[in-house]
């Protein structure tokens, strides 16, 4: 197929310099005027690949209209909205960008600990009433020295666990049953590896760092929180369906833990009138942990990468194939 004649489809708008670097490639560019599937569904004949971001799901019959796609490019690690199996049946490479992003949304879960222990909202409302003698309360807590709880150990988990071992001499536990002795083995010395119910019931503070998948939907919930220290806060940056959300709230209007730092939620945006919102020990941001200047032009840019290289018969790096039994298929054999 001759190169000029390709055409890559964005759902939504990405930086200016990943569109440049696919049109310098030879390829065109389709920019939906939104994210609706419908209007999507409507752009997908003779288009060869799409780079998604987050504001609409690959399904089966979205990719079934597309008859010649052959590579969805996912800007950031999580693929949770596209149908992975169906994209096999149909024969589309699935890629993803997984290190991009591990240290950015690492400082913005640092930063909801940060946040939550040293009370900053509370203390700015606080200040901006001219209640100044709150300072007398002593009501920010250390971070340093404290049990740092941490459920799923992969890369954005175990760069979490780093940082605060190093920098605050936190007790590091683990859980990740993913994970093989042989990986649990390069953490010997200074990370404990335990079972959910031990790590729960021993954390200061617990961090949540899982893909959501059908096996880890809701995977923490009304039992997991009824574990946890009456002091302890939680934190989710990673996928809001990895909770049972009700659960959580009840749990926080009974005041049975600390607090929470919510970057994820099982729907968004949240519901107008959701009870998080009203909470003063919950801190929320808008989905936002990867959304940095800096890192959102990385995502984008290795994502128009990939795509490029695809639709040029190079072979991507095997971290970012998501479904590398696609290649067996006959529409691959001898393409790379």
């Amino acid at each position: 197929m001759n190169r000029s004649s390709l055409r890559v489809l964005l759902p939504q708008p990405i930086e200016t310099e990943a569109m440049e670097l696919i049109a310098s490639a030879g390829f065109e560019v389709v920019l939906s005027p939104d994210p609706k599937p419908e209007t999507v569904f409507s752009l997908m004949k003779g288009i060869q690949g799409i780079i998604l971001r987050t504001g609409i799901k690959m399904t089966r019959e979205l990719m079934s209209h597309g008859n010649n796609l052959r590579v969805i490019s996912r800007t950031g690690a999580g693929v949770d909205n596209v149908d992975v199996a169906a994209a096999t049946d149909l024969e589309i490479l699935v890629t993803c960008v997984p290190d991009a992003h591990t240290k950015t949304v690492v400082e913005h879960t640092l930063a909801l600990i940060l946040a939550l222990l040293k009370q900053i909202p509370f203390m700015d409302r606080e200040v901006r009433q001219d209640h100044f003698d709150i300072r007398f309360q002593n009501i920010p807590r250390d971070l340093n020295q404290k049990i740092l709880g941490v459920v799923g150990f992969g890369r954005i988990g175990s760069e979490l666990a780093r940082i605060c071992h190093h920098a605050f001499e936190m007790t590091i536990l683990a859980h990740d049953p993913y994970l093989s002795p042989a990986a649990q083995a390069a953490f010997q010395g200074w990370v404990q590896f335990y079972d959910l119910e031990s790590l729960f019931r021993e954390s200061d503070v617990i961090s949540l760092h899982l893909p959501l998948l059908p096996k880890t939907q809701k995977i923490i919930s009304a039992k997991e929180f009824i574990w946890m220290k009456p002091d302890a806060f939680l934190v989710n940056t990673s996928r809001g369906g990895v909770l049972d959300e009700e659960a959580l709230v009840q749990c926080l209007k009974e005041k049975r833990i600390a607090g929470a730092g919510l970057d994820v939620f099982s729907q968004e945006p949240l519901e107008k009138e959701h009870p998080l919102k009203t909470m003063d020990h919950v801190i929320l941001t808008p989905h936002t942990a990867a959304l940095t200047k800096e890192c959102v032009l990385r995502l984008a840019t290795e994502a128009a990468k990939t795509t490029v290289h695809v639709l040029q018969g190079k072979k991507p790096d095997h971290k970012m194939i998501v479904n590398p039994e696609v290649l067996k298929k006959p529409r691959w054999q001898g393409l790379f």
